[in-house]
């Protein structure tokens, strides 16, 4: 399975930022939302990310001074992609390797999507009960 059929089975809502945003209106947009990270676009090309971490880093190193800043200063840049084509397993490996846990999927340099790392845990997960069970209808039937 790859990327694009998580997108295709899910709500395409995906609020971002722009370096402008400030990073105390940026923080709240997380929590409103209950969402962990958002793009921070620049037009329609993805440019950083800014998430909860993010937030602790600076607001650990600055104090609540940091929440005066700006979203473009505190970001990670540049961000890490996939694409649609991306299958689950490589997509899971980046974000393990990256320590990232959101990933904005882009087509064409263009923004098309966000997954998480939840979104593919849990198809993985899918995946390992349909095969388990396919398993155990084959040893009943042999």
């Amino acid at each position: 399975m790859n990327i694009a059929r998580i997108l295709e089975q899910r709500d395409s809502t995906v609020h971002t930022c722009n370096r402008a945003h400030g990073v105390a209106e940026a923080a709240q947009l997380l929590a409103e939302r209950r969402i962990g990270a958002l793009p921070v676009m620049d037009g329609d090309e993805v440019v950083g990310i800014f998430s909860e971490r993010d937030l602790l880093y600076c607001v650990a190193k600055e104090g609540a001074t940091a929440l005066t800043r700006s979203v473009g200063e505190v970001m990670t840049s540049p961000p890490i992609v996939v694409e649609r084509e991306t299958g689950v397993m490589e997509a899971l490996s980046l974000m393990t390797r990256r320590r990232v846990r959101h990933l904005p999927v882009v087509e064409g340099g263009r923004m098309v999507g966000m997954i998480s790392i939840g979104d593919l845990v849990k198809i993985r997960v899918e995946q390992a009960e349909s095969e388990a069970e396919a398993m155990r209808e084959y040893i009943q039937t042999a």
